[in-house]
């Protein structure tokens, strides 16, 4: 399907169906424009995507929308396409009304003494229980290997689904191992979310 230009540029976000777009979190830095497009109508008609880049250096920012043609084949979407890979890295599908208004609003949780095999789905699937996530899980990875460091984070969109996790999961298992689920916290007031001291 030669999609032309069209999604290349969006139309006014004023002009967009919001009920019909979806927040996509996640990608990987080698995803354009033209293969999250080849992606998404793998759910329906898409009319736009984008994937908001830095003014200077053009790099992307690791997430980008897709607004379909009906509300229906965004709803599909969220369905079929949230936490599939992309380049290795499983992809946050979502309402972007419900990005919106989630923004703001969080609670980190840590999940530590996880089993090596434990990935970012499985997390998503054992902790989706408790209430809306809202980002990506993410496990710590070392760098060179990729291997997991046997611990991660989930971010809910309220306090109330964080709190009800940690209460049934800490202690829990998961793929036969007890692990420990608490908040995170801000380490050095820089936004970089640390794990917790005993």
């Amino acid at each position: 399907m030669a999609a032309g230009s069209s999604y290349m540029q969006t139309a006014n976000a004023a002009e967009r169906n919001q009920e019909a777009t979806v927040f996509v979190g996640g990608l990987d830095e080698k995803v354009s424009d033209e293969i999250l497009w080849e992606l998404m109508i793998q759910a329906g008609p898409v009319k736009h995507v984008y994937i908001p880049r830095d003014r200077i250096t053009r790099q992307a920012q690791g997430y980008g929308f897709c607004e379909f043609r009906t509300e229906e084949d965004a709803q599909y979407a969220v369905r079929i396409l949230n936490m599939i890979k992309l380049y290795g890295k499983p992809i946050k599908v979502q309402p972007s009304s419900e990005h919106k208004r989630n923004m703001e609003v969080g609670a980190n949780i840590f999940i530590g003494n996880l089993d090596p095999d434990v990935d970012e789905k499985t997390l998503h699937d054992t902790f989706s229980a408790f209430g809306l996530i809202i980002e990506t899980p993410h496990i710590m990875r070392d760098p060179e290997t990729g291997n997991s460091r046997g611990y991660g984070f989930v971010k809910f969109n309220s306090f109330e689904a964080s709190d009800a996790a940690i209460e049934a999961m800490n202690g829990g298992f998961i793929m036969n191992r007890s692990i420990v689920v608490q908040y995170a916290f801000k380490k050095d007031g820089h936004n970089k979310v640390c794990c917790p001291v005993n």
